[in-house]
């Protein structure tokens, strides 16, 4: 989490931060310096998996159940999915009972494949979520005996009428934390042979 450009990342170290400073400063920061009546956040995940495993579960804008939790189905308005994804389009997402949500109806606002970054807006549905914005950018790190890659997740959100900030973002960063959980497992287990993506899709 971060509310301040100054602030690292959880779960990054102070080199990876450093790396990672001019996608933040380019992609997450609108998304996480806002004004009143809004909250937002930064969270970072750290995957044991080359960033070409990773980036192909994150950018199936028409597949969010691969790796996130409390969704029941979702089906594309707009674009036939997969590799023909285009920015615009829009997907209706029916959550799991028991949420405070039923459906959300979301938009593709970005999918760069050279730069490894997505985002989407809700912009419709049945859910307290207004003008909720988010961007992942997906990042690959090398040493000499290791490849890892790190996630990060920005979002803003419109604070709820009789909600605080800290309510808000409460909720929204431990979904978000867990979807990502659930990410570095499918993703780690890939890269071990544990599993094939195919499986997921």
């Amino acid at each position: 989490m971060a509310d301040s450009s100054s602030a690292i990342p959880a779960g990054l170290t102070r080199e990876e931060y450093q790396v990672l400073e001019p996608v933040i400063n380019e992609y997450h920061h609108n998304t996480y310096i806002v004004g009143g009546g809004k909250c937002s956040s930064i969270l970072s995940q750290v995957i044991n998996a080359p960033l070409a495993t990773v980036w192909k579960i994150v950018r199936r804008f028409d597949k969010p159940q691969i790796y996130k939790h409390f969704i029941k189905s979702c089906s594309l308005k707009e674009g036939v999915g997969g590799e023909d994804l285009r920015v615009g389009c829009l997907r209706e997402v029916s959550v799991i009972s028991g949420l405070p949500a039923e459906t959300s109806t979301e938009r593709l606002d970005i999918l760069d494949d050279d730069r490894h970054v997505t985002g989407f807006s809700i912009i419709g549905g049945d859910h307290r979520l207004r003008n909720y914005k988010s961007v992942t950018s997906v990042n690959e790190f090398k040493s000499l005996d290791r490849i890892w890659t790190v996630v990060l997740e920005s979002y803003v959100v419109d604070v709820p009428q009789g909600n605080t900030d800290e309510d808000t973002r409460m909720f929204a960063d431990t979904v978000i934390r867990l979807n990502l959980q659930k990410l570095a497992s499918l993703a780690e287990a890939v890269a071990r042979g544990g599993s094939t993506l195919e499986e997921h899709l």
